[in-house]
């Protein structure tokens, strides 16, 4: 019977005018990004804090959050690339395993993944690459794409120096604005957006596939600061992820909002509602401080966002493109 079958097609080819040994396997799955993380840089629960979703995390290791981090997958070419090393970097290597499907597993300290992305220089974003160094994988040459400030800051300062000079990291930079093709039909392109630029600038990304397209984008001091108008931006990808830091503004009591700017998820709610449903749908909130009521599955904050007909960002997250 499966001789038949294979005579079949055969067959057909060539009525088409090609011969058998062209007959192309079935396509390959488009590609996807995988959730790796959904906290803040300090992830759920914080060191030394006792706030509800702090406990609750503690007691419960289903409530527990990583460090926001982003995989994009290519099963066509067995590819993949990280949006930012946190520091959860060990865990979240190992959740990325097996992504994409078949992907090669060479011998010997390999690159982990085909390139990393930083967004920019706060703890959250770029402190994992210590693990690449020497006293843990060691890697060999593993590719990481940053801006000019960024890559220089890294090639100046200690412990990352030492990373590119024994080449565990290789540096490449990257220009705001310039699709970067990372396989056909696939491209990152890097974002400037405004925030607090202590040691580098901060970059959103924007991953276009070749039926979908995905912002990423965790960190901004407030949207009315963007030289975009988010509005715009949401109209032209297919989901957005967007920085949902805090919810509102009593979260931290004893600290001041704008030492550590974020666009409130309340207000974002509130800038948003006039859209229509299907564009409200594309947004979905990650890098959750552990300050945050929303990070409850239960909470009255996580009520309200569904009823805005927007998402919170979930660990395992899949989103193809």
């Amino acid at each position: 019977m499966l001789q038949y079958a294979r005579a079949v097609l055969c067959l057909a080819a060539l009525v088409q005018g090609a011969a058998p040994s062209t007959i192309q396997s079935p396509a390959a799955p488009p590609p996807y990004l995988l959730v790796l993380g959904t906290a803040q840089d300090a992830g759920i629960p914080q060191i030394a804090a006792h706030l509800p979703e702090d406990e609750a995390a503690r007691q419960n290791p289903s409530r527990r959050r990583l460090v926001s981090s982003l995989l994009i997958a290519d099963p066509a070419t067995g590819k993949r690339w990280l949006i930012d090393a946190t520091p959860d970097f060990s865990e979240q290597v190992a959740r990325a395993a097996g992504n994409p499907p078949g992907a090669p597993q060479p011998a010997g300290r390999p690159p982990l993944f085909d390139a990393i992305f930083l967004t920019h220089a706060h703890m959250g974003h770029y402190t994992g690459l210590l693990q690449l160094g020497r006293e843990a994988y060691a890697a060999e040459g593993q590719r990481v794409m940053a801006s000019a400030s960024m890559a220089a800051f890294l090639e100046k300062n200690a412990p990352w120096e030492l990373l590119v000079r024994l080449g565990h990291i290789r540096l490449e930079r990257f220009a705001a604005g310039t699709a970067i093709a990372l396989a056909p039909g696939l491209s990152i392109t890097p974002i400037a957006v405004p925030h607090r630029a202590e040691y580098t600038d901060t970059y959103a990304f924007l991953v276009r596939g070749p039926h979908r397209s995905a912002l990423y984008l965790p960190d901004i001091d407030r949207w009315e600061a963007w030289d975009q108008k988010l509005e715009d931006v949401l109209r032209r990808v297919d989901v957005a992820f967007l920085d949902g830091t805090f919810f509102d503004e009593h979260e931290l009591p004893g600290r001041k909002l704008e030492e550590i700017p974020h666009p409130l998820i309340r207000l974002t709610m509130e800038r948003l509602a006039a859209l229509p449903e299907n564009e409200r749908r594309k947004v979905v909130f990650i890098h959750l401080n552990h300050s945050n009521p929303a990070a409850d599955p239960d909470s009255a904050a996580r009520r309200a966002i569904e009823a805005a007909g927007m998402r919170l960002a979930i660990e395992g997250q899949r989103e193809g493109l």
